[in-house]
Order: C-alpha cells, then structure tokens, then sequence
C-alpha cells in the first residue's frame, strides 16, 4: 500500500530531527534532549519504517551506531567495528528477544530448543572507551566514533587512575568499557563554576564526554573520571598461558584479575525472569548509585552461542539493551481542556495520543495555567516532550516546533466555562497567573471536594472513588461532607457497580475513617492554601481543633510554615458561617483526635526543606517520605527559618526567595549525598 504525504512528511521530519540531536550528543556532547526523549522519537521513526519499508533511506539514523569523530583529535580505525545494543522496553520485548534467538539457532545453527543463561549489567550513561594493551601495556585508547573510526584519546586516558597502564599479565589484548563521572565529582565542579560565574553542566554524562575530548591531558586529571571495563573484544594471552574465557561471567572475573575496574554489580541469570527481577530491583535503587544509570546491559552468558547468534547490521544479536521506564517520551496533543479544581481554579489539561511512560500509560498532562501555555507555545497537534515523576500527572516540558506541519491550533481562554455553574463566568485571580469560577459552589468544584475528601491524603475512605462519588451526587445522596457519614445500605446497593456484599464493605471502609487524626481532619476539608503540610504544622502548634478554630490571625501567622497569606486564608475559612455549621455537623459524625507533635528523629532531624521545581527521578511525593522518614520537616513556605530548598528543574519564586534571604538551595544528588553521609 502506497504510503500517504502525511505520513512520509512525519518521517522525513522525524529523520532530520533525529540526526540533528545524534550530533549534538555523539560530536558536540551537548544533548538537548533527554535519551527518554531522543529515544522516543527513533522508536515512533523505527516504527513508521518497519511499517512502510520505502520509506528507510540508506542514511536512516536508524542504521546509524554513533558520531563522526571529531577533527580536533587524530582518527583510528578499530580493529574490531564497534556496535550499539538495540532496546528493549518492557518484559513482553525482553521475552521477544529471547524466543528470537532460540528461533535463529534452530534454523541457522539447528541447535534446537537452546538454554540460554544471561549475563546483566548496570547501562552506565557515559562515553564508550576502547583500551589495546601490547604485552600488558596500554599502548592506544580511542572513543567508539562511528563505529568503524573514532578519536585517538590515549594521552587522556592515562590520566585516568582507574584505567591500568600495566596489566597483571603479559597479554595482547582489546577492551571495551564505559567512562564515567561521579555525581559528587559532578557537584564540585558545578560548584566551583557558579563562583567563578561559569555555566553548570547540565549531568555528568556530558562532563565526562567533554572531558575525554580536552586537548590538555592536564585538565582530564583534574576531574576524577572512573572507568568500568566490561568486555574483550581481541584477546591473545599464550604467552601468560590464559585462554579466552567460555562465559560473560568469567570474562568480567578475568578483566578483574588482570587489574581492570569491573563493576561489582553484574548478575548472571539464569532466565529472563531472573532478568526481571534484577531489573526492577535497580530500577528501584539507581538513584542511590554514583554514578547516572538508564538500564541493564544483558548478553547471553555462554561465548559459544555469542559467536553462533552474532550481528545484524547495527547490532549484536546476543545482546540488548534493556531500559527503565522513561520519565521522559514525546507525543501528540490532540485537544487542551479546562479542568476544574475543588477551590473554583481553573487548570488547563493536555488531551494526549496515548502513551507510555514511566510504566504507565498517559493520555493526559497538566499545563498548569494561561502563562505556561504561552511560555510553551504549545499548541494542539503540537509534537511535545512529556516528563512524568512518580504518581503526579505528567508535564509537557517543550513543544518540538520541528515537527509542526502548519496545522497545529494556538489555545485561547473561553469566558464561559459550563462546568462553572451560575452563568459559567470566569475570572483572572488578581496578582496570579490562574483563573477561577466566578460561581463558587458549582458542582464540579463540589465533586472536587468530595473526592479529595475521601482520598488517601485525607478520610481514606477505601472502596469511595470518584465514579461513586458522581453517581451519590447525581442521586441527590450526598452533597455535603458529612453526608458520607449518614449512607444506609439502602442508599449504595442500587448504585451500578454495587450489590449486598460490596454495599457493606462500603459501609465498613465509613465507618473506620470516622475516627480520623487531626492532619488528616484539616487537610480534607479544602481549605484554600492548606494542604498536607501546612496542615500538619497547624496540628503541631495548636494540638485540637477546638484551639485552631479560636486561633488569632497573630497565632496564625506565627506557626512555622504558616505565613500571612495562609494565615488570612485560614482565619477568614473557620468565621465563614457556612464553614462554621459544616464543622459542627461533621464533629456530630466524626471524632478528631487531638495532636501531639512528634519528636523527630533521623539524619534530618531539626531540619525543615521547601520543594521547588521539578526533581530529576524524585516526585513530591517521594521526595517528602524521605525527609519525614529521616526525621525532617517540610514546609509549603519559605522563611529565614528553613534549612533547605530542595529545587529541580524549572524552579519557581521559591528559588528567588531563597536566593534572596540567604536560605541554602539544594539538587537532588546533594540531597541524596546529605542523606548518605549522615545515615
């Protein structure tokens, strides 16, 4: 079937895309993507190949393994071609490339229904280095190039303490390993070019790429790159009397012997659900590493099958590159709508082309306000980059304005809104860049409430999610919070979805969550500007709901983390009558028990953090559990009291702030060295 304009125009665009982005990481080592995204954007061009093979070009970036060397440093040709892993990205693709290679040995090799074990590594993000020793002496050292050329970096490379001059053996030998810069490494010098009013690098990746390519050897000394070997590509070792080892395993045993660096955390596995659980198990814990980590390299353990499966033309057939979950992928907008929040506020929503993410699969991303949207310039039908951390809904980070066809449509705000109630009006919060209901008791905003009132962070009602919510609401059951707690078995078993059993169950889940703590109590209740841990500083000041209510705009404002904007906001919610009645008819159902503040203890202990911005693997989420687990406190306000700003990427006023009264802001590789240190 002959391919359509629309579809060849996506893949010549996506090619010129791709090959611009694979120069500026394997010649210029400045990436302006992350390798979720770069990644993202080969897959959807691989795809569109694989489906309409005319359109793969003899220069495809899909065909191609690196960069060109660059002209600064002198060529060398390798002796053994230099190859990159081909990707897989879920447990179904791993099992795929495992049945595929048992199929290649029976009809290539007739060996049938072969047993394969595997060996798996650490996928280290830094710069491939090739090492060929002479008689146990390292004579050349060159980067993987293209593949086919690379650059002569053998003056560098014995600056490099981790790389041997001498080996153990006198043996002839090719290695092939991985150059890396430690995260602490990478903060010090990021440190010591803020003060000199230099640029930061961005990771450590691009420092230890840029560094192999100093023209002074001096200069790679003074930034204490490691390096990890983890294969031989040529090996002659009659003179010592060693042979090639049979398996992966033993060659990663015998680089060690003869005094390379090997990293201690390879796994040789016996199935691919082995695989599986070594994988999750780093995908779990990579943050902890020294050093940056995007996967794990797996290759059939047993040599003899390696050399029986061999290459295809871009890659080896025994091995494959096995990646964790992206944070970041790229994708279509199809629509932008507005969302309505449980305080009236208005969020703008990206309706996306499916996609996965960071193990799950999203259709949606939040554009946070009418300033994002035109900082972004994102438009529907736009190609974006979409950046997901933990639980949170995803972000779109950039609009790739390289793939627009010209039929992509700007969004405007509307000034009815239905889901507003009244007459739908909206209106811009003064001083913000948001936009609310005019009418503030629509029954979105109420729906809102509700489910937030429910949820995990407040009631925890189980078995009371959004879907029940709208159907006890649309049956005119429930309209208030302390509805919930007057359900009847009669109310629920009728509802779709329910039956006697689950009715009960429902009622059970209530009952429980009518003894609730007082965070929990305040949090629930939707009060503008408080959330988990204002609420929970709230709690600690003043011990009992009864004394939060009578509390003074004074007392207020003097709670740590509690400033007078939060301060006003509380006050003015506890004297509006309507609240007033609400609190007493809830206090006739519930029981709300009274505070105490706990001591903290932990390597954060006595210290309090304000989160900012974006972190590079850690959500909010995560990123509170860890400071309340090891003893800290975290606030929703800066205030010459704190002791740390935790920021990421696109970090707000908070930075600012912090700036400005002197507070120390910190990333989130130095938050985790803190927590190291002082475990």
């Amino acid at each position: 079937m002959k391919v359509d304009r629309k579809t060849e125009k996506r893949a010549q665009k996506l090619q010129e895309l791709i090959e611009y982005h694979r120069k500026q990481y394997h010649e210029h080592d400045s990436p302006e993507l992350s390798d979720d995204a770069y990644d993202s954007l080969l897959k959807e061009l691989a795809d569109l190949e694989a489906n309409h093979p005319e359109l793969r070009t003899g220069d495809s970036p899909i065909l191609r393994i690196g960069g060109a060397p660059l002209a600064s440093f002198q060529k060398v040709t390798h002796e053994v071609p230099q190859w990159s892993f081909d990707n897989a990205f879920d447990f179904e693709e791993l099992k795929g490339w495992e049945e595929k290679m048992v199929r290649h040995l029976n009809r290539e090799q007739g060996i049938h229904h072969a047993k394969l074990s595997f060996c798996a590594e650490h996928k280290i993000d830094g710069l491939k280095i090739i090492l060929t020793y002479k008689e146990g002496k390292l004579v050349a050292a060159a980067t993987r190039g293209d593949g086919t050329v690379g650059e002569d970096v053998t003056q560098n490379s014995k600056m490099i303490e981790s790389i041997p001059l001498s080996l153990t053996k006198e043996v002839d030998c090719i290695v092939v390993g991985e150059v890396w810069l430690p995260e602490s490494e990478l903060e010090r010098i990021n440190r010591e070019r803020e003060q000199s009013g230099e640029a930061l690098f961005a990771n450590a990746r691009n420092v230890a790429a840029g560094t192999m390519r100093q023209l002074d050897p001096k200069a790679v000394r003074a930034r204490k790159l490691k390096v990890y070997i983890y294969d031989i590509d040529q090996w002659d070792g009659k003179v010592a009397e060693i042979g090639m080892p049979e398996t992966q395993g033993e060659e990663l045993s015998l680089l060690s012997k003869l005094g390379f660096a090997v990293n201690e955390h390879f796994l040789v596995c016996e199935s691919v659900e082995e695989i599986e659980m070594y994988y999750k198990k780093w995908a779990d814990k990579k943050r902890l590493l020294p050093y940056g980590v995007d996967g794990v390299v797996l290759k059939v353990n047993e040599k003899k099958y390696q050399d029986l499966l061999g290459y295809t033309a871009k890659a080896p057939r025994f091995g494959i590159a096995y990646k964790f979950p992206a944070v970041q992928t790229t994708t279509v907008v199809e629509d932008i709508v507005l969302q309505v929040g449980r305080t009236g506020v208005l969020t703008p929503v990206a309706k996306l082309r499916p996609v996965l993410i960071d193990g799950s699969t999203v259709s949606r991303a939040t554009l946070h306000n009418e300033d994002e949207i035109q900082r972004l310039d994102v438009r529907v039908g736009d190609t974006v980059i979409l950046q997901k951390a933990g639980d949170v809904i995803p972000d779109i980070v950039e609009v790739l304005t390289e793939l627009r066809t010209g039929k992509e449509k700007p969004y405007r705000f509307p000034k009815i809104v239905a889901e507003c109630g009244g007459d739908g009006s909206i209106e811009r919060i003064p001083g913000q860049a948001a936009y609310r209901c005019i009418f503030k008791h629509s029954g979105a905003q109420q729906r809102r409430k509700l489910e937030y009132f429910v949820s995990k962070k407040a009631f925890a009602i189980d078995g009371l999610g959004k879907k029940i919510i709208e159907q006890l609401m649309e049956e005119g059951i429930v309209s208030s919070f302390d509805d919930i707690f007057t359900l009847k078995k009669e109310d629920i078993e009728h509802l779709e979805g329910f039956g006697e059993k689950s009715a009960d169950k429902l009622l059970v889940s209530i009952l429980k969550a009518q003894k609730v703590t007082l965070p929990r109590f305040l949090t629930a209740l939707s009060i503008p500007q408080v959330g988990e841990e204002t609420a929970e500083d709230l709690a600690d000041a003043f011990s009992t709901l009864a004394h939060i209510r009578k509390a003074t705009f004074e007392e207020l404002e003097n709670v740590d983390g509690v400033g007078p904007i939060v301060a006003l906001s509380v006050l003015e919610w506890f004297h509006t009558p309507e609240h007033e009645k609400l609190i007493d008819r809830l206090l006739g159902v519930v029981s709300v028990h009274s505070h105490s503040a706990q001591k903290k203890e932990g390597v954060f202990a006595g210290l309090s953090f304000v989160l900012t911005g974006t972190l590079p693997t850690l959500s909010r989420d995560e990123a509170k559990q860890i400071i309340k687990k090891a003893g800290g406190d975290v606030q929703s306000a800066i205030s010459s009291q704190t002791s740390f700003v935790l920021a990421g990427s696109d970090a707000g006023e908070k930075l600012t702030k912090a700036n400005k009264i002197g507070v120390a802001v910190i990333s989130e590789a130095e938050f985790f060295l803190k927590l190291k240190i002082n475990a």
